[in-house]
């Protein structure tokens, strides 16, 4: 097998090559060898994409539906995302000039910022999030803020967003907020949100908003910055956890022409243009498959009950989440804030792959995160596993 010079070792890019592999993979990846392991580690859903939309896919191929597309996507995908838009944030998009289709939302958030910051910038992160914001933010240069929510209910608070900028001042260009949030699954409220947005009209921030969960909140209506304040927000979103789409890698983002147009360059240069049969897919879900989510969103809110019971049984504490399909909860004292250590236990000693919460940056540590995107009969074999290593 090959093996670069020792003397041409030093030719990485420094940034890269500071950078830690993404902490959720790699985890699962150490740990996937555990034999009869139960995997409650990442966020796949275990259902099957409606079938109508696997039709719409076919026929792609069948029509020979396999050149160049728009670089931005296809102009009918993208007017569909534009009403999408319209019917459930109440906001108005030209498909033209305001809309891109990205490869998942994973793409858009890189794209973005990538496009929008600049060596010594600034961007605030509340903490616990997605971990893939850190070394998107970091590889441009600039400088993620990490703000640990865990003493507000994992949420950002208004107060608090003021306190930052105080203290960071005009360096700060950006925020990101995800919601239903990845790991915890909080959400804003809107009047959550109308505190959030004074503070980020006031300051001139540009809000980077990744609501790829907003198809999965249970007990609140849904509420989008996007609503409140679209001239300040890129919205972020996709299809991979509404319709169970994860493979097809279609996400999308929306925002004014004049963000769009820079990032288009970055989304050009990264990738080109999205697939055919994927838009395909997409554009059947966005025009025939809007009531699909609901069904999923049922089967996760008792998924969601039923684990909580059961981790509420054997002592856990957590806060029951408003969305998403994860539970984030404390570890048992006795491990202090090593929830690595009390992930490798529940893998090698009960056979459970968790996420352990430090991933996720300040304010994780002491957590482990749960994924009930997993079966009904992994869910029940997890909690039967969980309930023996606690008692034993």
């Amino acid at each position: 097998m090959p093996s670069l010079p020792e003397e041409m070792r030093t030719i990485v890019n420094d940034r890269i090559k500071s950078l830690p592999p993404a902490a959720i993979r790699a985890f699962d990846d150490e740990i996937s060898a555990v034999p009869g392991l139960v995997k409650l580690t990442l966020g796949e859903p275990d259902f099957d994409i409606p079938e109508h939309i696997k039709r719409a896919a076919v026929k792609s191929i069948e029509d020979n539906d396999s050149h160049y597309a728009p670089s931005r996507g296809s102009m009918e995908i993208r007017q569909a995302i534009c009403d999408y838009l319209q019917k459930t944030r109440q906001v108005q998009y030209d498909a033209a000039s305001e809309v891109i289709v990205t490869i998942g939302a994973t793409e858009a958030i890189t794209a973005t910022t990538f496009a929008l910051l600049n060596p010594g910038d600034k961007v605030i992160v509340p903490t616990p999030i997605f971990s893939l914001y850190f070394p998107s933010v970091s590889l441009t240069g600039a400088e993620p803020v990490k703000v640990n929510t865990s003493d507000d209910g994992f949420l950002l608070t208004a107060e608090r967003l003021e306190e930052e900028l105080s203290k960071h001042g005009e360096a700060v260009k950006a925020i990101v907020l995800n919601y239903p949030n990845n790991p915890t699954g909080r959400t804003y409220s809107r009047d959550e949100l109308l505190a959030l947005a004074k503070v980020i009209k006031e300051h001139h921030l540009i809000a980077i908003v990744d609501e790829i969960y907003s198809e999965l909140v249970y007990d609140q209506e849904f509420a989008s910055l996007a609503t409140i304040l679209p001239e300040q927000t890129i919205l972020i979103s996709g299809l991979s956890k509404s319709h169970a789409m994860t493979g097809y890698r279609i996400g999308f983002m929306a925002a004014p022409a004049e963000v769009i147009n820079e990032v288009s360059k970055m989304h050009s240069f990264m990738v080109t243009c999205p697939n055919d049969t994927a838009q395909a897919a997409a554009l059947e879900a966005l025009t025939n498959g809007l009531d699909d989510p609901a069904v999923f969103r049922e089967h996760y809110k008792k998924r969601r009950d039923r684990l909580a019971a059961a981790m509420r049984e054997v002592g856990f504490e957590f806060a029951i989440p408003d969305g998403a399909f994860y539970l984030f909860v404390k570890i048992p004292a006795e491990y202090g804030d090593d929830d690595f250590a009390f992930a490798r236990d529940l893998a090698h000693k009960a056979k459970i792959g968790v996420i352990p919460g430090s991933a996720f940056g300040p304010g994780g540590e002491g957590h482990i995160r749960l994924s009930y995107a997993a079966s009904d009969e992994n869910i029940e074999l997890a909690i039967a596993r969980m309930k023996d290593f606690i008692k034993n």
